[in-house]
C-alpha cells in the first residue's frame, strides 16, 4: 500500500496570470510558495486545507469541464457566495442543500474548471461524531 505523506493538485493554465490572480485574489487561497518552472515562469502552490493546489506548466486546451473537479469545504457556503461575488467571481450555482446533506455552491475558474464550494452542516454525518451517545430520536 502507498504511503502517501502530502498531496497536490496540478492545474495547467491556458493563462497562468489570470488563474494565479482568480485562486489568490477572488478565492483567497493562500500562497504556500512559487517556484521557478525553467520556462522563464513561475509557478505557484496554494494551501488547499489539508493538501495543495499546484499552477505551473501550461496548457493551449481547456481541461473538460465534467472530467476534473476541485471540492473546496468551507464553514459558510452563503457568506463564501457574497465574499465570492464581491471580488467579481461568477456564480454558477447558488449554495443549496443536496439530497446527500451537504450545502453546495458551484463556481469556475478561468478556464471553466468547476470548483464546488461546500458546507458540512452541523448536523450532516460527516460531521456528527460516531462515539457520540444516541439520542432517543437515533433510537437510543
Amino acid at each position: 500500500m502507498v504511503n502517501v505523506l502530502s498531496s497536490r493538485f496540478v492545474i495547467r493554465p491556458t493563462d497562468m496570470e489570470r488563474s494565479r490572480a482568480f485562486y489568490r485574489d477572488v478565492l483567497g487561497l493562500a500562497v504556500y510558495r512559487e517556484f521557478a518552472t525553467g520556462e522563464g515562469e513561475w509557478g505557484t502552490v496554494f494551501f488547499l486545507g489539508g493538501g495543495f493546489l499546484e499552477l505551473s506548466g501550461g496548457s493551449r486546451v481547456r481541461p473538460e469541464p465534467e472530467a476534473v473537479q476541485l471540492w473546496l469545504q468551507v464553514e459558510d457556503a452563503t457568506r463564501a457566495q457574497q465574499e465570492l461575488s464581491e471580488h467579481g467571481c461568477v456564480i454558477m450555482r447558488e449554495p443549496r442543500r443536496e439530497p446527500w446533506g451537504l450545502i453546495e455552491m458551484r463556481v469556475s475558474d478561468p478556464d471553466g474548471l468547476v470548483v464546488h464550494i461546500v458546507e458540512v452542516p452541523a448536523d450532516h454525518p460527516l460531521r456528527v461524531r460516531r462515539d457520540a451517545p444516541a439520542t432517543e430520536s437515533e433510537g437510543g
